[in-house]
Formats: structure tokens, C-alpha cells, sequence
């Protein structure tokens, strides 16, 4: 048998030991655009749903064989689709903060008055329940740009301690990962932050600049504010119900008298 056949055949019987051909590697990282066999993009869909529902009750400190009994599948197939929890998480936090950006850009594209615009955003990303998925870092990032802003004060951002995960990276549009971890090597490179950041911002400025927003409320207030209007709750309904009535009361206190 030449190498290259050999080579073959370990590949077709790397998914198990029934002989079952996956048409597309195990997934690491981010940049693998083979098509999977129907199975394994149904395991797949499986471990990712599983990892927000755990991550989201959880934090990101869950452990991977909690995300796989979720899932229902053994923990040997979520490290053949993330052979490392940071791969994994870094695909649930790219998600998240993809899904957050995209709500911000619809509420400032619908919504001409400045007020009804961000507290569209923010209902509608309390509602996803994104908060729960929003990276630690994306808020120290945030916290860290507006301090070094000319005129600005400075801002403490945290979110609850059992949702922090030391050296959590967050995969930029290009697929490139970039350490957010508040030093200054790390944001530059994470476009996904960056575009979240961004679209905030303006949301932000028009709602200040109209004079319903209070002076000192920052970008990093805002999203401190969508991690922490979405507690989790065991009960769906107990959760929304709570949810929305926080964010009533955050809201009041986002706005300028």
C-alpha cells in the first residue's frame, strides 16, 4: 500500500470505528470549508446549540463534558469538531458578538429617532438572550478604548465573576483570532469586536447628541447593561419576565432628565 492510500484510509475511519466517511475534517479552528457528511453537520449543530445553552447557564468555565451530555453525543465528538475548549469557545463568542453587531446595525438603520434606536438594540439583544454569550473581554475592550478618548473618564466594566474565562479569544470577521484580553496587543486585531464596538458607538453618540441619553453613559455601559439585564433562570418564563423588567429599570437609568 502506497502512503497516500494509507493516508486515505485513516481519514475515512477517523469518525469512528464503523467505517463511516466523513467528506469533511474535524473542525479546527475556523478555516475548513469541506462540506460534512449529513450526520456530522447534524452532531455539529447538536454541539453548538448544546454549548450555548450550557455556556449561556453556566459561564464559559463549563466544562466540555457538560456541553457533550447536552448534546447527547460522547465528548470524543466534540473534540473531533473542537480539539481544544478554547476553539469552541471562541466559535460561541464569534457567534454572539456577530449576532450583537447585526441587531445594533438594524436598529440604526430602522429607527430614525436616536432613543427608540438604542433601546430597540437593547431590548431586542436582552430578548436573544446574548448577554448571557457576551466575551468578559469585549466589555474591557470597550472600557479601554473609551478611557484613552480625549475628555473621557474613566470606566470599571465587569460582569459576574462566574462568567469570566481567563484568556477567552474572540475570532475577528476574517476568521484570524486575536487575544482580548484589555492589553494593547489583543483589540487592534479582532474585527469582530471592533465592528461591535463601532456600530454601539453610534448609537450611543446619537442618543447623547440629542440630549436623551445621560452625558457619562459610555459604549461600555451599554453592553455592560446587556450582560447584565439577562440573568439565567430555570424557567423561561421567570427568565423573560425578569429580563424585561431589569431592563425597564436600566433603561430609566440610561436616560438623561
Amino acid at each position: 500500500m502506497h502512503i497516500s492510500d494509507f493516508h486515505a484510509s485513516a481519514t475515512a475511519l477517523s469518525d469512528g470505528s464503523h467505517g463511516r466517511v466523513m467528506s469533511g475534517a474535524t473542525t479546527h479552528g475556523v478555516g475548513r470549508s469541506t462540506p460534512l457528511r449529513v450526520d456530522a453537520q447534524r452532531n455539529l449543530e447538536h454541539v453548538l446549540r448544546a454549548a450555548r445553552e450550557v455556556f449561556g447557564e453556566l459561564g464559559y468555565g463549563a466544562p466540555m463534558e457538560d456541553v457533550a451530555r447536552r448534546a447527547r453525543v460522547g465528548v470524543g465528538t466534540v473534540y473531533r469538531r473542537f480539539p481544544s475548549k478554547d476553539v469552541l469557545v471562541r466559535r460561541i463568542a464569534e457567534e454572539e458578538t456577530a449576532r450583537l453587531t447585526e441587531q445594533a446595525r438594524t436598529a440604526l438603520g430602522q429607527e430614525e429617532e436616536p432613543w427608540q434606536a438604542l433601546s430597540r438594540f437593547l431590548r431586542t439583544s436582552v430578548a436573544s438572550g446574548a448577554g448571557r454569550l457576551l466575551p468578559p473581554q469585549v466589555l474591557r475592550v470597550g472600557a479601554a478604548a473609551e478611557e484613552n478618548a480625549p475628555g473621557a473618564e474613566a470606566v470599571d466594566a465587569r460582569v459576574p465573576q462566574q462568567r469570566q474565562q481567563p484568556e477567552l479569544r474572540v475570532v475577528g470577521a476574517r476568521g484570524d483570532a486575536a487575544a482580548v484580553t484589555g492589553s494593547s496587543d489583543g483589540p487592534s486585531a479582532d474585527a469582530g469586536a471592533g465592528a461591535l464596538l463601532e456600530v454601539v458607538g453610534k448609537l450611543v453618540d446619537r442618543a447623547r447628541a440629542a440630549g436623551e441619553l445621560r452625558a457619562d453613559v459610555t459604549v461600555a455601559d451599554v453592553l455592560l447593561v446587556i450582560a447584565t439585564a439577562a440573568p439565567a433562570l430555570p424557567d423561561a418564563a421567570q427568565q423573560a419576565a425578569a429580563s424585561a423588567r431589569l431592563l425597564d429599570i436600566l433603561l430609566e437609568g440610561l436616560r438623561s432628565r
